[in-house]
């Protein structure tokens, strides 16, 4: 009883990830992989793939029969019947007369030029097609959650830059106001810190607003409705995750042409084609079959018994049959040459994936290797900015500098915050993707 509660537990728990302290990026893709709905669509595909697989190897089997059929007949103007039922000719005066057979047929294609165990192997490439093209349908959610949830960690840190700039802003009205009382100050600066005041809380709201929208989005990936209640977990990622060593594009792009599932999807695409090619020349074989079965009937205008009939009447066969294809009309010959054209399509397409995947890779890697120099730079930027700022807004306080003075420091410093933040994650994110590629492995 006590395993059971435990068990119980577990599952609510898993059920309700961290609704305490936010979802982490992991609770975030392992809820994906088992509830986006693109991703089931994909594992039902994979099953309707396994069922014709069961099915192509069915067909080396034979097929069995059973036929049944039951009549009346009815001739009220004619004294005198005559039927004729497996060569015996029985005349009957009945007006109502009711006959039955029962078959039992047995058919195996023998040889078909071994199309069938071919069919068998292009079935089990188009399984492992499947298999594949869910994990590519899952490394595009994995990364689409990656991208939102890295968007979110750093809106919400820009949000509290922007608390702090509001909640500065505010103190700097507040002594404007004091300013104005003892006439230190004239009227049209006031308005411009109120405007300044406006403004910064408009950041903030602003902020809010977007996480808001990334989070929707990210739900929305997640398949939670509208009244579930989502939150990440607020783990704002140090400076020093910046800073750490990014892939060689090459060794990840190696890596990730060895394992990455659009890849191999399109080498199994060649595989299909090959066995489509080998499949349409077996086209020109020769096939034999062979078929069984057994036979009964009764009529009841018979003069024997029900049981007599069934013991006279019951006939059985065997016949083989041999088909050698002469002139079917351009055909094979179609097959054979559309099967061609499908290689071709195929190896255009693993070049074409090959190509797509070595441009994100240097894309991201571009990208991580940029932003992380502007992440160094921007580092010293703030630490300046935020030390002038911090003078002139004393300053200010003074009366040693203008407001001007004061907003364009204020300008300097948010912008030099920014900066450093968005080349921070930015470069969290793209070195995080080619950590992707590369062993497929997803974590903040």
């Amino acid at each position: 009883m006590k395993k059971t509660i435990l068990m119980l537990a577990l599952a609510v728990a898993a059920a309700s990830p961290a609704s305490a302290q936010g979802w982490t990026l992991q609770q975030c893709l392992e809820h994906a992989a088992q509830h986006n709905i693109q991703v089931q669509k994909n594992r039902i595909a994979e099953e309707e793939s396994k069922q014709s697989l069961l099915q192509a190897q069915a067909a080396l089997f034979p097929s069995l029969s059973f036929s049944m059929s039951q009549s009346l007949g009815y001739r009220p103007f004619q004294e005198a019947t005559v039927m004729v039922q497996n060569g015996m000719a029985t005349t009957t005066n009945n007006k109502v007369t009711e006959s039955g057979s029962y078959g039992i047929n047995a058919n195996w294609n023998v040889w078909d030029g071994g199309i069938n165990r071919k069919t068998i192997d292009a079935q089990r490439v188009q399984k492992d097609m499947a298999e594949m093209q869910t994990a590519q349908s899952l490394n595009s959610i994995q990364e689409q959650i990656a991208q939102l949830y890295v968007q979110i960690l750093y809106t919400i840190e820009a949000k509290k830059v922007n608390e702090r700039l509001c909640e500065t802003a505010q103190s700097q009205y507040n002594r404007g106001l004091e300013r104005l009382k003892v006439g230190d100050i004239a009227k049209a600066d006031v308005a411009q810190l109120e405007s300044q005041l406006a403004s910064a809380k408009y950041d903030v709201v602003n902020s809010q607003t977007q996480i808001d929208g990334y989070k929707r989005q990210l739900k929305s990936l997640l398949q939670l409705d509208i009244n579930t209640p989502f939150d990440v977990a607020e783990n704002e990622l140090a400076d020093e995750r910046a800073m750490a060593p990014i892939p060689a594009k090459d060794e990840v792009y190696k890596q990730a042409v060895a394992h990455r599932p659009e890849i191999r999807t399109a080498q199994l695409a060649m595989e299909a084609a090959d066995i489509q090619n080998d499949i349409a020349r077996r086209g020109y074989y020769p096939s034999i079959g062979v078929n069984a079965g057994f036979g009964d009937s009764h009529y009841s205008a018979s003069n024997d018994s029900y049981g007599e009939q069934l013991k006279r009447n019951l006939s059985g066969s065997l016949g083989l049959s041999v088909s050698v294809p002469i002139f079917d009309n351009r055909r094979n010959k179609t097959n054979v040459e559309k099967a061609k054209l499908q290689k071709v399509n195929a190896a255009l397409e693993l070049d074409n994936q090959l190509t797509t995947l070595g441009s994100n890779i240097e894309n991201y890697w571009l990208q991580a290797t940029s932003a992380q120099q502007r992440f160094i730079a921007a580092q010293t930027t703030v630490k300046s900015q935020q030390t002038s700022y911090e003078l002139v807004n004393e300053q200010f306080k003074e009366g040693l500098k203008n407001i001007v003075d004061l907003l364009q420091a204020r300008d300097n410093m948010l912008n030099a915050q920014q900066n450093m933040l968005q080349s921070k994650y930015t470069t969290i994110l793209n070195t995080q993707m080619l950590r992707f590629y590369a062993d497929g492995t997803m974590g903040l």
